[in-house]
This record gives structure tokens, sequence and C-alpha cells, in this order.
């Protein structure tokens, strides 16, 4: 298929043209602002469906609404009815097309010329009222509060609350584009005369202000947040693509001591934490026990004997391993356990816990093996 993308440089434009590459179409129009005007002839022609996503979102002047956002969807329809080409023509608009606004006017004028060259031509038209979308790519301080509580946060910068109570109701990219696809395929989500996106999330402002915040402490705190829901993980991620390119990078506590040294690496209220060590030829850490805390261990550089003992008896179990086959040891609880190098080189150990080091309630007890 030949498919036509105006507004291609636009946030919702990119992640498309990107996500269309994805899934093997290789022939795509973009279209954009910086396009020669002539080429639009051209890709009516020949086009088989139509993403028109070019619009005016914060023009100087509320004139341009009406230039951007109909005069501009009246030429494309134009062309196509001249070249008799019926492709689809999939219309980005706004759930601001319900309200009498300047730029709600002028959503709902393209959204009704629309329709109308539907009926006039026998295309199909599918027209979806977008909320607030969300993700990467987005340009912040424009028209997106997510993009720009992620950059202002991520850099240190101040953020404007007027009501921290007002209830967002967001979409994120992904979704919208999965939709799109399906759209594509002749599987769009019909809701009366326009087309939805399935799925959306609805929080208060001050509520998005503190998780994108909390979120941007996991580099101090090391605490992951829970992204066991959807919209956590997708706007965690999102979040995370909004960092300055000179920051991606944080330095974790190093503990040394004549042992070699451990670091925390990844701590979670719900999953415990992941920690790293490197340690000196014939050093032995642990000799201890726990009650409830289970650990893993993984070698993944160098030779060690991870021994266990369970403290009512006196039978030493042991298990050598190394590097450069890996293998995960379990930790049980009521077995005093350590892990000896015995290499010519460094050991480097990966340990996850079943629980965040909590230093007035340790559950550590200290028991030679």
């Amino acid at each position: 298929m030949k498919l036509l993308v105006t507004g291609s440089n636009g946030f919702v434009g990119k992640n498309l043209v990107a996500e269309l590459k994805n899934k093997g179409y290789t022939q795509i129009f973009e279209y954009n602002r910086e396009s020669d005007s002539s080429l639009l002839e051209h890709y009516t022609k020949e086009c088989d469906f139509v993403f028109h996503l070019a619009g005016v979102n914060r023009p100087q002047d509320d004139k341009e609404f009406m230039e951007g956002n109909y005069r501009w969807t009246s030429e494309l329809l134009e062309l196509l009815k001249k070249h008799n080409n019926k492709a689809p023509v999939l219309l980005t608009s706004s759930i601001q097309a319900e309200k009498e606004n300047p730029y709600g006017t002028s959503k709902k004028a393209g959204e009704d010329l629309l329709f109308s060259y539907s009926k006039e031509t026998g295309a199909k038209a599918l027209v979806y009222r977008l909320p607030n979308l969300f993700g990467k790519w987005c340009k912040p301080n424009y028209n997106s509060v997510v993009a720009t509580f992620c950059h202002n946060i991520a850099r240190g910068l101040d953020i404007q609350i007027h009501d921290p109570d007002v209830e967002l109701t967001l979409c994120y990219i992904d979704d919208v584009l999965e939709e799109f696809l399906n759209s594509l395929d002749g599987n769009e989500t019909k809701d009366g005369d326009f087309c939805k996106v399935p799925v959306t999330h609805t929080i208060k402002v001050g509520e998005l202000a503190t998780k994108i915040k909390d979120f941007i402490k996991n580099r101090e705190t090391l605490i992951m947040p829970s992204l066991e829901n959807k919209f956590d993980k997708a706007l965690y991620g999102t979040l995370l693509s909004y960092l300055p390119e000179d920051n991606f990078s944080y330095h974790l506590k190093k503990n040394e001591d004549d042992r070699g040294w451990l670091a925390e690496f990844i701590k979670s209220n719900s999953m415990g934490q992941i920690f790293i060590s490197k340690t000196k030829p014939g050093i032995t850490r642990g000799n201890h026990w726990h009650h409830t805390k289970v650990e893993k261990f993984l070698v993944i550089q160098g030779e060690a004997v991870i021994k266990f003992r369970k403290i009512d008896t006196e039978e030493v179990i042991e298990y050598n391993v190394n590097g450069d086959t890996p293998e995960v040891v379990d930790i049980p609880v009521g077995y005093t356990h350590s892990i000896t190098n015995i290499g010519n080189g460094e050991l480097i150990t990966l340990f996850w816990a079943s629980e965040i080091l909590n230093p007035e309630k340790k559950d550590t007890y200290w028991v030679e093996v």
C-alpha cells in the first residue's frame, strides 16, 4: 500500500511513520510544512490510505486555526476528489471539537468537511476525537501537560499547577498507533459516527505531577516505581525519554572494604532489591542466615564456591559456580550461607534479595557455615 501521512514531522506523525516502517510499509508519502507543495498533487493521486494528522494547535493568531485545520483539510480533499481517489481518510480531531472555542470550532469544521466529502464520494471517513496524548517525541511547553511536566521535572525546573484536582483524560501514543494500524486493516473502533482509541487513562493534575516526581527520585533512592499497571509503565518510559542527553547515567554508592566492594542497584517495595559485588581472590562473603528473606546469587565473572548449612545440622552443602556457565543459586531461609572467591582474579556477583534491607530489622544473623 501507498500511505500518505500529513503532519509527518509532528508528534503523532513521527511515531506513526516509525511504526509503519517497523511493520514493513515502504511506500510512505511523508508530507509536512517543509515539504514542496507540489508533492501533494502526486501523493493524492497515488495513495491508498490517508493519515491526515496535520493541523494547528498553538497559532499566534486565532485566525490561523481555520487556516490550518479547515482550509488545509479542504485542499487535501479537493485534490483527492480531482484524482477520483477514494482512499480512506483518517482525520485526527480533538475532544475540543465539542467546545465552542476557536480551536474546537476549527476542528469541528474539519470533521464536518470530511463527513460531507465521504457522503459525496463514498470514500471512508475515520474521524478520531483524541484526548490529551503523551509519549516520546512530544514537544514540551506546547500543548501536552505530560511532556511539559516530564521535561521540566527531569531538569529540576518548576512546573505550574493552577488546580491540582483537575482531572485529565490521557491516551498513550502506542495505543494510538495500535488503533491507527487496526483502522488501516479495516478494524477501527467505532463510537457512533466517530472512531476512538479504546484505551485511555484518567488522572488528576496534582497526582500526575507527584507520580512523575516520585519516578525521577528513583535515581537517588534506587526504589523503582511500580510498573504493574499499563499507565505507570507508559508514563515512566515517557519520562526517561525527556532526560537531558548529558544526564542519562547516574552513579551508585560504592561500599568498599578490604574484601572488595558492593553497590545497591535497584530496589522495589514489592520485589526486593538487586545489588552487585566485586570480591578479591580468597575472600569470603556471607556466613549469615535469614528467617524470612531469601536471595539469589549469580556469578557473572570468576569462580566461586557457595556453601550452605542448615543451622541445626553440621552437614555442609557446596555449589561450585563460575561466570562462564551462568547458574543461579537460591538461598533458602534457615540456612547459613557464604560465597568464596576460589579463582585467581576478581569475582563479580549479582545478588537479588526478596526485601529491601531495613537497618532496624535486618533479618540477618551471623553464623559461620
